[in-house]
């Protein structure tokens, strides 16, 4: 274990939390900037899905393969080769002249981003002590709340008033800035080299056996059920804003910053009650509850702005809310061994599923003769049948200790190891 002072270890978190931050904004924020980039690029809200879901699909598919290298080289190196990748996806994205070279650079993206979630967490898990371990994870994970309370806000004004490539710009200079700062920061992280990595013949099937286990591939289904639900309707939401309601640009960043913050202090007590009440029960209440919003949102009537101020911080709500106790039902279902590797590789299959959802989502909308985007209310509905499917498919979750087998004195000795751990 490293050890760093005070100091220098706040200021390793914070770096890591701004380096998660850009990596989050780039996702988040081509959503909102839908209506921009199919105008400039004359494009089908299909090519747009496919925009988003090529960044998804790469970043899971590369998260994936991560496990196979990412120790093999001094973190420190690592960070700051994949992180120069990722600002120089950005400025492709930024200078993108068409379709073909913005499809491109997103999946650059994509491919860097989702290496640079599982170097930055190897980070934390090599410098940070156990007992400190979950503060340290709370600091990095700020990041989404930043990210959705002023990145994604703060990008959509800019591509408001200075064009839809203008947030990417400003991600390049963040993240030249950032990367300056790791420079700086992050120490050389060596000591893991000492032990031999296995090698690839090993590690691959070993991967495989890790997501053929029956009780993860459930897991595994359950998560790729939930994106494909979530994500459907998600991306399309300011499009159907700005071409079916008339919804200036400009306006989009106050509902994002309404969302982000309420689902800030909301998440916590929706983890609070799934602690209470059991996940399984707290996950199927919230999946009910969100459908009402999904088919409100899919199928919205003219309304003023004022009421998508007051809906949309709810809609928020009910859509994070179902996300909170699946993931705290996904910690149970790994024995603690293998915790960290199924956790990676339920992250891969959460973006695959997060880039099929756009995908399926952008298939279902078309282009009416008036500008219109047409047949949101069919993707509200499948969207919603898929979210019933995850319910009916939860039951079969299984946590670890529900298989244990063993007799009862040796399960006793189990339960005592437990109890010492926690």
């Amino acid at each position: 274990m490293y050890a760093l002072n005070p100091s220098r270890e706040r200021r390793l978190l914070w770096l890591l939390a701004l380096t998660q931050f850009t990596v989050i904004m780039d996702f988040m924020v081509m959503m909102p900037l839908g209506p921009q980039i199919m105008h400039a690029f004359s494009i089908t809200p299909i090519k747009f899905a496919t925009a988003v879901s090529t960044y998804s699909w790469c970043s899971g598919i590369s998260g994936l393969l991560a496990a196979t290298y990412i120790d093999r080289f001094d973190r420190r190196r690592l960070l700051l080769a994949v992180y120069a990748l990722f600002a120089l996806s950005n400025l492709a994205c930024a200078v993108s002249g068409n379709y073909p070279m913005l499809l491109a650079a997103r999946a650059f993206a994509g491919i860097s981003g989702g290496v640079l979630g599982s170097v930055v967490m190897a980070i934390v898990g090599d410098v940070i002590p156990v007992n400190r371990r979950g503060a340290a994870t709370g600091t990095i994970m700020t990041a989404f709340s930043l990210a959705a309370i002023a990145g994604v806000p703060a990008g959509v004004l800019l591509g408001a008033h200075f064009g839809w490539a203008a947030p990417f710009a400003l991600l390049v200079v963040l993240s030249v800035a950032i990367w300056f700062g790791g420079q700086h920061i992050v120490p050389s992280l060596t000591e893991h080299l000492a032990r031999r990595p296995p090698p690839l013949r090993e590690v691959m099937p070993d991967l495989g056996r890790l997501i053929a286990n029956p009780r993860h591939l459930n897991a595994f289904a359950l998560t790729f059920l939930m994106m494909i639900s979530h994500m459907m309707v998600i991306p399309f939401i300011a499009p159907i804003l700005v071409a079916n309601h008339g919804v200036a640009p400009a306006q989009l960043s106050w509902l994002y910053m309404g969302g982000g913050a309420a689902t800030f202090f909301t998440s916590r007590a929706v983890g609070r009650l799934a602690d209470r009440f059991g996940p399984k029960r707290i996950f199927r209440v919230a999946v009910l509850l969100s459908a009402l919003p999904v088919l409100f949102v899919t199928h919205l009537p003219n309304v003023p702005f004022v009421v998508l101020l007051v809906f949309f911080p709810c809609f928020m709500i009910c859509m994070s809310g179902r996300m909170v106790p699946m993931q705290t039902l996904l910690t149970t279902v790994p024995e603690p061994a293998r915790r960290g590797a199924f956790l990676s590789a339920n992250s891969a299959l959460q973006a695959l599923g997060t880039g099929t959802g756009a995908w399926l989502g952008g298939l279902m909308l078309t282009n009416a003769p008036d500008g219109r985007l047409a047949g949101f209310g069919t993707v509200g509905w499948v969207a919603v049948a898929v979210a019933m499917a995850a319910i009916a498919w939860v039951g079969r979750v299984s946590p670890a200790a529900a298989r244990n087998t063993t007799p009862p004195a040796a399960d006793a000795n189990a339960h005592g190891a437990q109890a010492s751990e926690a």
